[in-house]
């Protein structure tokens, strides 16, 4: 019913049809980048950046709150970037009554669940945060100073890593993070 059709014999087919090799290696690695989704070339790249959301929670009173985070999200997105926020493992317990995963969270802070992750219970959420930010070369939002990691970090004793923030006139303002739009 099927026959077994080799490389050679496809090669031989399309060269009947009068294309040569190279175009024919072209157009299939040309598919294969369009079919795996890594040929984005009308998509554009906001720069990421990452925020401490454990640290944003007290910006509001002090008192832990979800929508201080939302703010915050807000405001960086309509500066232009794209936002990943790390919380501790703990952040369910202080915002609601038990254990919060990112796909929870996501929603209250009206992003996708890829953009949202909670350090494994035991690991905080700060070197995981770093790591990051060192890997993908993005700022970071938090009012933390990261003393104890500064050792570990070297990339801390850059004075632009770390963007502060405050809460005032109802919503989040971030001090040093440049409007990009």
């Amino acid at each position: 019913m099927f026959e077994k059709i080799y490389a050679q014999e496809w090669f031989q087919l399309f060269i009947q049809y009068g294309l040569e090799y190279w175009q024919v290696l072209f157009a299939f690695l040309l598919a294969a980048l369009l079919f795996a989704g890594t040929l984005n070339l009308f998509r554009r790249r906001e720069p990421l950046v990452v925020f401490d959301g454990s640290n944003i929670l007290y910006w509001n009173n002090e008192v832990p709150d979800l929508r201080t985070v939302r703010s915050a999200v807000d405001v960086a997105r309509a500066k232009g970037y794209a936002p990943i926020v790390w919380f501790d493992a703990n952040v369910g317990y202080l915002v609601s009554d038990g254990y919060l995963g990112p796909v929870r969270l996501a929603r209250a802070l009206g992003l996708p669940a890829q953009q949202v992750m909670v350090s494994p219970s035991g690991t905080p959420a700060d070197p995981l945060i770093l790591r990051m930010a060192q890997r993908r070369k993005a700022l970071i939002v938090t009012n933390d100073r990261y003393r104890d990691w500064q050792e570990d970090f070297p990339i801390l004793r850059k004075g632009s890593l770390l963007v502060r923030g405050y809460w005032a006139r109802g919503r989040v303002q971030l001090k040093d993070l440049p409007t990009l739009r």
